[in-house]
């Protein structure tokens, strides 16, 4: 744990090495689409952003299909109704036929360091949950740690406040909101999927406890971008839904249904010239694993841990045609049972390493193309599975 621990850390003190210049009171220049709209003027504000993707298994032995996909297409609506009073919201169209509201929320200023907010948010762990749009990131599929730890897009319902303490140079955001849905009449989290079953979405989402959440950023220093998050709660349970508290029998049945989460994110992301470096590391503990398996006959970790680390640089940063492009490669693990509680034995399976190479050729602002190779292999399996990934991707 410590050795992910200090290859992302070594990351942070790289790009301080490279570039010790100090901007005082510069905003964040990391923009996603909702931070566009919220700075746009006018009343009514759009956006979007989708992406078409192919993905093709290579296996010398076996022939397979590929696989075409509008994979999302996303609009975003923002209406100003003053200049401290804000909304958004993001509607997403997935694979053509399933519909999802990723965000939708509101927003008050209070004054140029306090805004307050309250709606479907999302969850500020790490770098992809925020900044998830085809054009913020390399290769043609979102990093693997993010499906299954931090599942993007995790967003729920809950309230809080966001800003930047601007003589410091840091962005927080600090959230109340209701935890992923642990039991529903049968046991949702388990060792292959790790925490992406539970997410609620703001889709006639319960609650039996709130959950908190927070994430504190650094951009004191030019091109870089240093972020610490957490999450803390325990699962949801419609087991404690109408129960008499005093009946023992009951209240010992909803508590085998949850489990507690303490999970932390450390990110950095650096750019210097052509160079651009990027790593995340999450770390989740997860408590009363023993008691659930037993009570939802899962398999659920007690521990989970995922790393990647990237490097790419733009080889057109010299020329004149305002594009780039954008040779990267990914380094990733993560590992659901990266320890057990009680009699369960650790699955292998669940303990992945990916390879990710390709190129992003960006043609204008928002809009990309991208291809790569990404090779996978399980502490379980014997050889690296390959698959063949393009597409492209638009952001406006």
């Amino acid at each position: 744990m410590k050795r992910y621990f200090f290859m992302v850390l070594g990351l942070c003190f790289l790009g301080f090495g490279l570039q010790a210049q100090t901007v005082e009171k510069e905003q964040n220049s990391y923009e996603n689409s909702a931070d566009r709209l919220l700075s746009t003027d006018g009343r009514l504000t759009i956006g979007g952003y989708g992406e078409v993707h192919f993905n093709q298994a290579l296996d010398s032995d076996v022939r397979s299909n590929g696989k075409l996909d509008v994979h999302r297409m996303v609009m975003l609506l923002g209406y100003n109704f003053s200049e401290r009073t804000q909304f958004v919201t993001e509607i997403e169209f997935e694979h053509v036929k399933e519909v999802y509201i990723e965000q939708a929320f509101l927003q008050h200023k209070l004054n140029n360091y306090i805004n307050l907010k309250g709606g479907l948010l999302l969850i500020p762990m790490g770098i992809i949950n925020e900044y998830h749009e085809p054009t913020t990131f390399n290769g043609v599929e979102r990093p693997l740690v993010d499906n299954v730890i931090a599942p993007t897009t995790w967003r729920e319902i809950g309230f809080g406040v966001s800003g930047n303490v601007f003589p410091a140079t840091l962005r927080y955001q600090l959230y109340l909101v209701n935890g992923f849905n642990g039991y529903n009449g049968d046991g949702v989290l388990n060792g292959q999927n790790g925490f992406r079953k539970g997410r609620q979405k703001g889709a006639e989402s319960y609650i039996s406890s709130p959950n908190f959440t927070g994430k504190v950023e650094y951009y004191g220093v030019r091109g870089l971008n240093v972020g610490l998050s957490g999450y803390f709660g325990n699962t949801q349970s419609t087991l404690y839904d109408g129960i008499d508290k005093n009946n023992s029998n009951k209240m010992a049945a909803a508590d085998s249904s949850v489990v507690g989460i303490s999970m932390m994110g450390l990110d950095a992301r650096f750019v210097t010239g052509g160079l651009q470096l990027k790593g995340q590391l999450y770390l989740a503990g997860i408590s009363n694993t023993e008691q659930y398996n037993k009570f939802v006959s899962s398999d659920l970790g007690s521990s989970m841990i995922g790393y990647y680390l990237e490097a790419g640089y733009n080889v057109l940063r010299m020329s004149k045609t305002g594009m780039e492009l954008i040779p990267f490669i990914r380094t990733e693990k993560y590992n659901t049972h990266h320890k057990v509680a009680g009699d369960l034995t650790k699955n292998t399976s669940y303990n992945q390493s990916a390879v990710t190479t390709g190129l992003t050729l960006k043609l204008a602002r928002g809009a990309v193309v991208k291809t790569d190779i990404q090779f996978r292999k399980s502490e379980a399996g014997d050889n690296w599975s390959k698959v063949f990934n393009a597409g492209f991707g638009v952001m406006f």
